[in-house]
């Protein structure tokens, strides 16, 4: 390839450097998934059905599935094609979390549809246990205490799924469970609102609502 050719390509796909990574997306479309599945889990609100489970599961593919899945794969081809995330490594992990857990939410949401035999997800709570672990890692030690809190929860919620996984071999331990994965799916879920309204309103009206 000529030098000329050579620098003509570069031109084509060289982008400014931006400072609106889609974060407020993947924080909306994960809270929403967690109201929907946490009301439920932890009041019995609307209780299970074959009509229920089929509208849960199409809300959980479409919210935290897709908006999620689309956030990551936004941030990966900034970070790893156009170079346009310049400066802001722990956005790595962002498009790891937000690639991962939406496609994950895909298949939770199909299962759910499809009222799948919930005993398969055991690996997967250990899985994404792990996933979140590291995002607790990476986020607290470039200190941003506000995402890094989003994995806390959940680290809580994926330990507390891998309980709710084996309800129906031990309703004793799986019952209580359900409950407290309810209840971390909704406390989990108000906080990523709280970061999408900070990002937002940070990036948009110049507020500091991120400490």
């Amino acid at each position: 390839m000529s030098p000329s050719l050579a620098q003509s390509v570069q031109t084509v796909f060289s982008f400014p450097a931006s400072t609106f990574p889609p974060l407020a997306l993947g924080f909306f479309g994960l809270g929403t998934g967690y109201m929907i599945y946490g009301t439920q889990e932890l009041f019995g609100f609307p209780a299970r059905s074959e009509r229920v489970d089929f509208a849960t599961g199409m809300w959980g593919i479409w919210m935290p599935g897709f908006l999620q899945f689309i956030t990551g794969i936004y941030l990966f081809t900034g970070l790893a094609l156009f170079n346009v995330f310049v400066g802001l490594p722990p956005l790595y992990m962002a498009a790891l979390a937000f690639t991962a857990y939406g496609v994950h939410w895909f298949a939770i949401g199909w299962n759910r549809l499809r009222q799948a035999d919930p005993r398969v997800q055991v690996g997967m709570a250990f899985a994404f246990t792990l996933i979140s672990v590291l995002g607790i890692i990476v986020f607290f030690h470039a200190h941003d205490y506000q995402v890094g809190g989003v994995f806390i929860g959940l680290t809580c919620v994926y330990v507390t799924d891998f309980f709710v996984s084996l309800k129906a071999d031990l309703p004793k331990i799986g019952n209580p469970a359900e409950k407290a994965l309810g209840f971390f799916h909704l406390g989990t879920g108000f906080w990523l609102f709280y970061l999408m309204f900070a990002v937002v309103l940070d990036f948009t009206s110049k507020f500091t609502l991120q400490f």
